[in-house]
């Protein structure tokens, strides 16, 4: 479907420019905030409106562009799709929870380093979490329906790692008492970014494989008695 593989490529761009502006939005903001120690967002929240704001939420709006390419590539080998209600419609949801997650982070900010958390930390808190959660199992569901080769082996590793690393995240911020958070954090956030990339190309390169008309069943001529 040329229509699905121009998606794809849009969403690639998206992607790539949406890791761009991370980039520039870190060397942008005050030197005395601590990578090692301190999550993207408390950088987003010294800069507010600025570069990774809007980062996340290009990173967003070309997740939302894969949702619908992401059902046609769950289909797998068995033809299952969307149409069933199996594994491509939760992982379009799944991917949907992740567009949600990102822009509700976006547009509600964290609290200030060092200040108590308020409602709209929280708020952004709990809308990481669902992100960093439901892209990965999303991942595993598209890997699942993948044909044995490099691109499901791929999917489902990086799907596995940032589960493990969402794990690590989740001990530091809490028993472990916030030791390299901003290193786990961004860990993950290139992991997940990394797992995004390649859903987007499987769904190009299977788009592109599959035969866009069935061709006619050929029967042979009746035969006289």
């Amino acid at each position: 479907m040329r229509g699905t593989r121009n998606s794809g490529l849009a969403a690639l761009g998206g992607i790539a420019l949406a890791a761009l502006l991370a980039v520039i939005g870190h060397l942008e903001v005050n030197e005395d905030l601590d990578p090692w120690s301190l999550t993207v967002s408390d950088y987003a929240v010294s800069d507010r409106g600025g570069v990774i704001d809007v980062a996340m939420v290009l990173l967003a709006a070309a997740s939302a562009v894969l949702i619908p390419a992401l059902g046609a590539t769950s289909r797998g080998r068995g033809g299952a799709g969307t149409a069933s209600g199996g594994p491509g419609r939760l992982a379009q949801l799944l991917l949907a929870a992740w567009v949600g997650g990102l822009l509700l982070a976006a547009v509600v900010p964290t609290n200030e380093p060092g200040l108590p958390m308020d409602t709209a930390a929280y708020v952004h808190r709990y809308a990481s979490v669902i992100a960093f959660l439901a892209l990965p199992f999303a991942g595993w569901l598209v890997a699942r329906r993948l044909p044995d080769g490099v691109a499901r082996r791929w999917v489902r590793g990086l799907a596995v790692t940032s589960l493990a690393i969402a794990a690590a995240m989740v001990w530091s911020a809490y028993p472990g008492d916030r030791v390299l958070l901003g290193l786990v954090e961004r860990l993950l956030i290139l992991t997940e970014v990394t797992l995004l990339a390649t859903l987007t190309l499987t769904s190009r390169a299977r788009c592109a494989g599959r035969p866009t008309s069935v061709p006619p069943r050929l029967t042979p001529p009746p035969t006289r008695p």
